[in-house]
């Protein structure tokens, strides 16, 4: 026959209460009446179930197109896109610094995690089986009807078999957090992704104020020969009468003060050189062996006619916080199907015996299969809890996106504004070295004819040397500029076909 068994089972403190019911199954005829009633049964139980309503409202996604932005993300830049520099040093300071750091090293640590928690969550979804084996000495009670021919004696005990469990998700609960384990471990890929193009850039940003700095060096320099000119002519013109000591003097401090600035100008290269080598994981010994840039970015970063804003969604950032809300919106879909039956499939087989050398006799022999509901009837609202949990991190997840999204089309639109602004400069700026530098020649000719004083001199040596210095910084600022943005893109301007 068929022995069907219903349970109500009530936690210590009363917060749980369920109800199972279990059908196993003997090689007996089914009773007719239990046939009857279990589709009642059945349907009590699911008339019992806990509602899951008065679930929060999700947060909508910004509209794309409002923002500027393709609704279909590109896929992800992972090209070394700092080879277009064509500097080979850098090339190998890059690969240091992305064969051997601690944060890429973190977070190569999270994506094999969250890969394993996902391999453990659909291992979930599959039917396990299990062997059990026990074997007890045992006093058996002498009022005790099961075994009477036990009763009263000490005997062993044992049980041996196979155990298959298989959860059939009729509603779809594995299968939402299956996808939710798998969209977390997109989205800690993606991370790493983002930190790998954040170190790069880093080390370029550090690459570019290596250059600047020898630059300023070579103005300082430029400078310094260009005052001992002047110093020299001074000298014959104090020889000849000409001038006083006060323009002989006022030369040589002009000599010593662009001398300081090359000292500064060298220890703020130095301190250049110990960053480039801290970011590429690398100590004091390779100091010395960094030499100077030899960067080509004009030739390869010129901004294109029109930046196409779809690229924003290359940025690791934006695509991780877009898988977010598809995990987020898995575990919502996870959370609503707990509150109905959870249906397992059950099976046995085995032995079982009053005595060791009876356990493994084939009239010992035990097995059984069938199915087994559980039902959640009364949990003191800790199920609707957890849904509405569920909806607040989709709510989080979605505002995280909007967030990242609108930061994303703010640093870029403020990247190009900041280009274009430091080309329209750089143009303007061409045009005050250019005159700065013809005002100091003249000066300098006429100071060495005699036909002007020291101090005109001065005056338009201090004005070129200012030009100089000023459109480098203005062309770091813009190699800077580009490359934050090829990083605000997702480290590559090329266009996805």
């Amino acid at each position: 026959m068929r022995n069907a068994r219903a349970c109500l089972s009530i936690e210590p403190k009363g917060v749980q209460v369920s109800v199972s019911a279990v059908l196993s199954v003997s090689k007996s005829p089914v009773s007719a009446g239990l046939k009857r009633t279990m589709p009642l049964v059945l349907g009590l139980l699911l008339g019992g179930c806990i509602s899951s309503r008065d679930a929060p409202v999700e947060r909508a996604l910004d509209n794309p197109a409002d923002l500027g932005l393709s609704a279909t993300p590109a896929p992800v830049a992972d090209g070394e896109w700092w080879t277009a520099y064509q500097d080979p040093q850098l090339d190998r300071l890059l690969r240091g610094a992305l064969a051997d750091n601690p944060t890429l090293a973190q977070a190569l640590a999270r994506v094999r995690e969250a890969q394993a928690q996902a391999s453990a969550v659909r291992a979930d979804s599959l039917p396990s089986i299990s062997y059990d084996a026990t074997e007890i000495r045992k006093r058996f009670s002498a009022h005790d009807p099961i075994p009477p021919i036990a009763a009263g004696t000490q005997k062993w005990q044992g049980s041996e078999g196979l155990n298959l469990s298989w959860d059939l998700d009729f509603w779809g609960r594995q299968a939402a957090l299956v996808q939710q384990a798998n969209t977390q471990s997109e989205a800690v890929a993606l991370d790493l992704a983002a930190a790998r193009l954040s170190i790069a850039g880093a080390v370029v940003r550090s690459y570019l104020e290596l250059d600047r700095a020898y630059a300023l060096a070579d103005v300082a320099q430029r400078t310094e020969r260009q005052r001992l000119q002047i110093l020299s002519i001074t000298q014959r013109r104090y020889k000849a009468g000409l001038d006083t000591q006060v323009e002989l003097r006022q030369a040589e401090g002009a000599v010593a003060d662009v001398r300081v600035d090359l000292t500064q100008i060298q220890a703020e290269r130095d301190r250049a050189v110990h960053l480039v080598a801290a970011l590429s994981g690398q100590g004091a010994a390779a100091h010395e062996k960094i030499e100077r840039p030899q960067l080509r970015a004009d030739a390869v970063l010129a901004l294109p006619g029109s930046l196409p804003i779809d690229l924003l969604a290359r940025r690791p950032d934006v695509l991780a916080a877009r898988s977010r809300i598809a995990g987020s919106r898995a575990g919502l879909r996870a959370a609503k199907a707990a509150f109905y039956p959870d249906i397992n499939l059950l099976a046995f087989a085995g032995t079982s015996a009053i005595g060791f050398d009876n356990l493994f006799h084939g009239s010992s022999r035990t097995f059984g299969a069938g199915p087994a509901l559980h039902l959640p009837v009364f949990d003191a609202g800790k199920l609707r809890a957890l849904y509405r949990d569920s909806a607040a991190q989709v709510d989080l997840a979605v505002s995280t996106y909007n967030q990242t999204v609108l930061q994303a089309v703010q640093q870029t639109a403020d990247r190009i504004s900041d280009i274009v602004a430091l080309d329209a400069g750089l143009q303007q700026q061409q045009q005050s070295l250019d005159a700065a530098e013809d005002a100091f020649r003249l000066a300098t000719d006429r100071y060495q004819a005699g036909l002007t004083t020291y101090l005109t001199v001065l005056a338009t040596e201090t004005e070129v040397l200012f030009a100089r210095r000023q459109r480098i910084e203005l062309m770091s600022a813009r190699d800077i500029a580009r490359v934050t943005l090829l990083i605000d893109v997702g480290g590559d301007f090329h266009v996805p076909t």
